[in-house]
């Protein structure tokens, strides 16, 4: 990324924490009330303040390993469960009817499920947390696989190659930016998820400890939540992609297929043209 746009983004934020504090210090109320939002430098202050204390780093530890549990089961679980239905019929019957009755149940609306099916409240967070990734991660990997062209598959057992080979060195390489896909839109579900489960049945965590402030009218507590869950969300999900990116570097992309004909054009023409300018005699390579 060039400078430029590392600039245009944080003047983004800047932009809008900028107008943040202009709305809540202002008192504005047009339409929309800003007198009863905590202004930045309150939140801010409430943050470093927090940031101080160790129940904070404690509620965001418990966030992160539920976080990185669950989706590490859901990833695992999803791109197996996709590739099998996508590549085996007896896959797709037996578990295709389950996985559409099951996916347009939202994942918070399990709550009641994780309470009834497992001894403890952390376990039962997990489990919400994975079943919300697992669908977006299955789907993605089961068209990712369903996608990929026959020839490559049929090339590799053309030349002796197992189905263990064409497995691992075809369709897993082949399906991996649809999986990355599903996995980006994991993450950001998960997170959703894993806050609400926290709210209605957490002991810790930033969404219990979002909720506790909201209960007792703590709402510079609340931003500080808020802004703890986004800052967490975006550092996991471009840990996410990217992983995607170095996984999938032999993928073209818009940077490498712009800069190729100009970084080309003196190495290979230029020589030659010269050659020819001043009469050098040619070679077999030149013909």
């Amino acid at each position: 990324m060039t400078a430029r746009r590392r600039l245009l983004r944080v003047a983004s934020l800047g932009v809008a924490l900028l107008a943040w504090q202009l709305l809540t210090s202002l008192d504005v109320n047009l339409w929309l009330r800003f007198e009863q939002f905590p202004t930045v430098g309150q939140v801010a202050s409430t943050l470093a303040d927090r940031a101080t204390t160790g129940p904070y780093w404690q509620d965001l530890g418990f966030s992160l390993r539920r976080i990185v549990t669950g989706f590490a089961l859901a990833a695992v679980l999803g791109i197996a469960a996709g590739t099998a239905v996508a590549r085996s019929r007896l896959a797709a019957d037996l578990l295709g009817p389950l996985v559409e009755v099951l996916r347009p149940v939202p994942a918070i609306a399990l709550v009641p499920v994780a309470i009834l099916l497992f001894p403890s409240n952390e376990q039962g967070i997990v489990f919400i947390t994975c079943a919300a990734a697992f669908f977006p991660v299955l789907v993605s990997t089961r068209h990712a696989v369903s996608a990929l062209s026959p020839v490559w598959e049929e090339a590799v057992l053309t030349m002796g190659g197992s189905r263990t080979r064409i497995l691992f060195s075809v369709v897993l390489p082949g399906a991996l930016p649809g999986i990355f896909g599903g996995l980006s839109v994991g993450i950001g579900v998960s997170w959703i998820c894993v806050i609400s489960a926290e709210m209605i049945s957490g002991e810790y965590g930033v969404g219990y400890r979002t909720w506790q402030d909201y209960t007792v009218v703590d709402y510079p507590g609340v931003f500080v939540g808020m802004a703890t869950i986004g800052a967490l969300g975006w550092l996991t999900s471009t840990a996410v992609e990217r992983a995607g990116h170095r996984l999938t570097r032999w993928l073209p992309s818009r940077t490498r297929s712009s800069r190729t004909p100009s970084s080309r054009t003196p190495s290979s023409r230029t020589p030659r043209l010269d050659r020819r300018r001043r009469g050098w005699a040619y070679g077999p390579s030149d013909v």
